[in-house]
């Protein structure tokens, strides 16, 4: 196991001056109980390997092997990682602190939340759960730390690193969280396993789980780079749905099978995925979204607001577009992102 004595200073410091800030608001721990949480935290992180399906429909993007990080959360071995890890995947895997690589099954994806769930087929030993915490009472400048789990011939890492913002989050693939966390300066793991990486405070509570490096991590418009962490507050209210059904009821939602942006005040398609409900109502990448069933959109947010403001995920939505110079009304049938995919064993 990777010792954490390089890294304890410099967070003991941040704290001891972070309590002269906020004395009021944040107590850190004594030095040796701060030390004994983190140690416990980082026994619980894990490297997750995933080998997707040949004929993966998520290839295209995410490709076909991939690595990131999970955390353990249960006592039964239930681990936490981020979703799109998970996704079609034919073989999960996953690496323990003490270099022991153990095969696992996926137990849930939430579109929602953006959050995973697998399980190894084999007992875990010695191995306690993280303690989940919550991001309610936390600050921007609050000193945190990102761990990262081994893969082959990589220990994995742990980064100092500060929250900087707390923030509604949208996704150029139709996704948004309205509270995500920001941080500064990233987690910058080799082999591109910050995916997944848990983030804890200084008492060795799980506080989120990483998903994205982001270059405005201090705001939309301020060049920042940093991590983008999903809140693990999303995840209490829906842990026992997800292990019993794979999901949640709000995954069940239309989807489009766009990537957009709306960084130039309105909502502009950049790539339309294969044989999606967009592809197949004409769409393409340039077209510009200015309604959905006749309300105008100009964000991200609005747009998936409005576009998930239904019952039903199959349901005909109505679209006004601007193709070229020309303004369409444009009717498709939304799809459940979810049976669009392969399920991984398990799920």
């Amino acid at each position: 196991m990777r010792s954490l004595y390089r890294w304890f200073t410099p967070l003991l410091g941040a704290c001891l001056l972070l309590t002269g800030a906020h004395a009021a608001t944040v107590q850190p721990p004594g030095a040796q109980v701060m030390m004994d949480a983190l140690t416990r935290a980082n026994a619980a992180v894990v490297g997750v390997r995933v080998t997707a399906a040949s004929d993966a429909r998520s290839a295209e993007t995410l490709g076909q092997r991939r690595s990131g990080s999970g955390v353990v959360i249960g006592q039964d071995g239930l681990i936490l990682t981020i979703g799109y890890l998970l996704l079609e995947a034919e073989q999960i895997e996953i690496v323990t602190q003490d270099n022991k690589t153990l095969p696992a099954r996926a137990v849930a994806y939430d579109l929602a939340t953006g959050f995973g769930l697998l399980r190894p087929l084999l007992p875990l030993r010695g191995v306690s759960a993280a303690a989940l915490g919550s991001s309610q009472e936390l600050k921007p400048g609050e000193p945190l730390m990102a761990m990262t789990g081994p893969q082959a011939n990589d220990d994995g890492e742990v980064s100092m690193t500060r929250l900087v913002s707390k923030r509604a989050f949208s996704g150029n693939w139709e996704y948004h969280i309205d509270s995500a966390l920001f941080t500064s300066p990233p987690v910058l793991a080799s082999g591109g396993n910050h995916s997944g990486a848990p983030l804890f405070n200084s008492r060795g509570e799980l506080l989120g789980i990483g998903s994205l490096f982001v270059s405005n991590a201090a705001a939309d418009n301020v060049r920042l780079p940093g991590n983008m962490f999903v809140p693990v507050d999303l995840l209490r209210p829906i842990l026992a749905e997800l292990q019993q059904s794979g999901t949640s009821v709000k995954s069940r939602r239309p989807w489009l099978g766009l990537t957009s942006n709306d960084q130039t005040g309105r909502v502009q398609i950049m790539r339309v995925s294969k044989d999606s409900p967009a592809q197949l109502a004409g769409l393409g990448a340039g077209d510009v979204v200015l309604a959905v069933d006749g309300a105008t959109v100009a964000t991200l947010e609005a747009f998936y607001k409005k576009l998930w403001d239904r019952a039903a995920p199959d349901t005909e939505i109505s679209l006004t577009v601007l193709q070229g110079a020309e303004v369409k009304t444009i009717v498709l049938k939304a799809q459940d992102r979810l049976l669009t995919l392969k399920k991984p064993s398990g799920i």
